[in-house]
């Protein structure tokens, strides 16, 4: 038993080494930030992929949603996805997956990623029990277990798992109603669940055991805010304040144990309260990572919910979230195809970016200075792979145009040029 925790640790201090590298920070100072909670390094043990850093002081990472849903299953389409979220920047991916063979679906999205993997395994206990004809009041904790410790035997990094949903929270829900309600999926499941059965979250109530998991394969528990708030009338109430706090208090309870843990935040919240939920999560989270969906700053911005989220999500970024889960245009409105994904990461990848500008993480401005020297200097090529979607920026010069020492819109009149020649004015 020595032996094995000697090789633990030996292989936590490499994984801590590669990851300051990468992030190109101090070794000492990051082990120190793992060592508090405040930086938590993702890799699953039984994963081989690079590990990744997030938290504190650090490049504030995008995740990319895919997964098949009831209606539409193809894998094909998921590892195309895979592929494209991968391509424009996301740091990892989170199969969602509800239809189709959900195993043989996570192990080929592990498979063909070369980024840490993220799942929701209540879902798998949802399907299991649709295809049993069985309600959600029949579910029983083992059951969940069990396909928690499938999805770690997998290679799964990171889990997100409910935790913060209880009993307690039930009467708080019922005093102050929403007007959205309870929208996370494994939250409703949870609140159906107490509801019909009387008993507590097993994730709660079994906590210690889902922690000896997670500390078996050296996986971070992203602790879920089942009790986010839907719309922006719902933002910072009672229900999703009292969630926090009981995450906060687990949160403790996961350091003491030697679990890496991050927090899961909203959700829609108007703009000017963004910061001051990073801050109470900090706060209250004991500066864990905070891993935030979005945030959506308007509910109207139906098919173009990635613009709103990026807002947000900047906003946040800025105040202090370490890890921004994307949104896509097809944000409640259907499955997202391709080129949903496309945008979605892109929008959260500047997001991302322009927190980091904001907090001052090391280097991040390097590369605006860069595209702006290249502006300046009508460099072309260089200004194309500044841009974070190279491609597009490419398209939207034209080739006809690299070359030359103006847009098609300033023309003669480009501020950036020495001299203004009227050559080609016509009337």
């Amino acid at each position: 038993m020595k032996t094995e925790t000697v090789k633990v640790e030996v292989e936590l201090q490499e994984t801590i080494h590669k990851s300051a590298i990468k992030e190109k920070t101090d070794p000492g100072e990051l082990q120190d930030k793992v060592a508090s909670g405040r930086v938590v390094v993702v890799k699953n043990r039984k994963h081989q992929v690079e590990p990744l850093a997030i938290g504190e002081g650090l490049r504030t990472k995008v995740n990319a949603n895919l997964g098949t849903s009831p209606e539409r299953v193809d894998l094909d389409l998921e590892l195309k996805k895979t592929e494209t979220s991968i391509k424009y920047g996301a740091d990892t991916i989170m199969d969602l997956s509800t239809g189709g063979d959900l195993k043989q679906i996570r192990r080929e999205i592990i498979k063909n990623s070369n980024v840490p993997i993220g799942t929701v395994p209540i879902y798998e206990v949802i399907c299991q029990l649709a295809k049993r004809r069985k309600t959600i009041a029949d579910m029983e904790s083992d059951q969940l277990f069990e396909v928690i410790e499938d999805h770690l035997e997998d290679g799964v990094d990171f889990l997100t798992v409910h935790c913060g949903v209880t009993r307690a929270a039930l009467p708080i829900l019922e005093s102050y109603p929403r007007l959205t309600g309870v929208v996370s999926r494994g939250g409703s499941v949870l609140v159906r669940w107490m509801k019909h059965t009387g008993g507590e979250n097993p994730l709660y109530e079994q906590y210690d055991r889902l922690l000896e998991l997670a500390k078996r394969y050296d996986a971070v528990l992203s602790l879920g805010d089942g009790l986010r708030p839907g719309s922006l009338a719902d933002a910072t109430d009672n229900a999703q304040v009292h969630e926090l706090t009981v995450l906060g208090e687990l949160v403790k309870r996961a350091k003491k144990a030697g679990v890496q843990v991050m927090v899961e935040g909203p959700g829609h919240i108007p703009l000017q309260e963004v910061e001051a939920n990073v801050l109470l999560e900090k706060k209250l989270c004991d500066g864990a990572p905070f891993y935030v969906l979005g945030p959506l700053v308007t509910d109207c911005a139906a098919g173009y919910d990635h613009i709103s989220g990026a807002i947000g999500g900047a906003i946040a970024a800025a105040a202090g979230a370490d890890f921004l889960c994307y949104v896509t245009p097809a944000e409640h409105l259907s499955l997202p195809d391709v080129e949903d994904v496309r945008q979605g990461v892109i929008a959260s990848v500047i997001a991302a970016h322009a927190g980091d500008i904001a907090k001052g993480v090391s280097g991040a401005i390097d590369r605006d200075n860069l595209m702006s020297k290249a502006r300046k200097n009508f460099d072309w090529e260089t200004a194309f792979e500044c841009a974070f979607d190279s491609e597009y920026a490419r398209m939207r010069r034209g080739e006809l145009h690299n070359h030359e020492k103006k847009c098609s819109m300033c023309g003669e009149f480009c501020a950036m040029r020495e001299e203004i020649e009227f050559t080609t004015i016509t009337d």
